[in-house]
Order: structure tokens, then sequence, then C-alpha cells
């Protein structure tokens, strides 16, 4: 049986504020309901994913800026940085992780710049959103084997 991922549920304390943060990174606006009692669910959507991400009110009981390590894919690590910097996030720097498979938790084995050997999966970025959920780009120019 597939199983495809389709939403992450994104701790927020201002629904407002995390909207325009999202929007302003170039993600779309999928939709943003009111219900009964104050609830809300805004979905937005990274450019090129299937996957999309909610937030609101009422929707989850998870501590705001509690998310930490979500992927997102890039194929160029410092174009997507430079196009994120520019729309106002506040990127780290590129880095590669000293063990070389995966970033360690926090900032932790992080070595400066790019893989040096420009393996896909070896080059990472990271930002924050307001509240401080943590978000981690990952270049990935050649899927393994099965992907």
């Amino acid at each position: 049986m597939d199983m495809k991922l389709e939403v992450v549920v994104l701790p927020v304390s201002d629904v407002d504020r995390a909207k325009d943060f999202y929007k302003s990174l170039g993600w779309r606006l999928d939709a943003d309901v009111l219900g009964a009692d104050s609830f809300r669910v805004v979905q937005v959507t990274p450019p090129g994913s299937p996957s999309a991400v909610i937030f609101g009110s009422g929707i989850t009981s998870a501590a705001p800026g509690s998310l930490q390590g979500t992927v997102l894919v890039v194929d160029d690590i410092a174009a997507a940085r430079v196009e994120l910097v520019e729309r106002g996030a506040d990127v780290s720097e590129v880095f590669h992780d000293a063990g070389g498979v995966f970033h360690h938790a926090g900032t932790d084995g992080r070595l400066a710049g790019p893989d040096p050997e420009g393996r896909s999966y070896g080059s990472w970025a990271s930002f924050s959103d307001p509240d401080g959920n943590g978000w981690m780009l990952q270049e990935i120019t050649t899927r393994l084997p099965g992907r």
C-alpha cells in the first residue's frame, strides 16, 4: 500500500504572522478556513512540493516552535539560500556534517561550506520561522537507488 506524506502540522503562536512569513518565502497559500470556537486552519505549500504545511488555532497541542529538523530538498543549496535570504529569512551559511551522513541535532558537527566532495545529500543550510520552528535545506542532485 502506498503511503504519501500529505501534511505537516506546524505549531505557531500567531497564525497571521506565520501566514505572512511563509507567504513571504514564496509558499502558496492553499487555504485559510475559520471554524467554530476560534478554530482556524491555514495551509501553505512550498514551491514544487507535493506535501503541504498547516497551522492555525486549535489544531495541535504542541508548543509553538517545537517542530525541528523538517527537511526541504533543493537541487542547488547556494541558490536556494540566496533566494530565501532575499525573501527575508535568516538562513545559516551552507554547511556539511562532520559525520557525512545526516546533520546532527542543533549545530553540533557542522563544518563550514558545502560538502567538500560535492556529494548529493551532503550540503545543508537551516532557518527558523518567527516561532522558532526549525527547517533544514538539503541539497540533493542525484537520488539514492530506489528513490
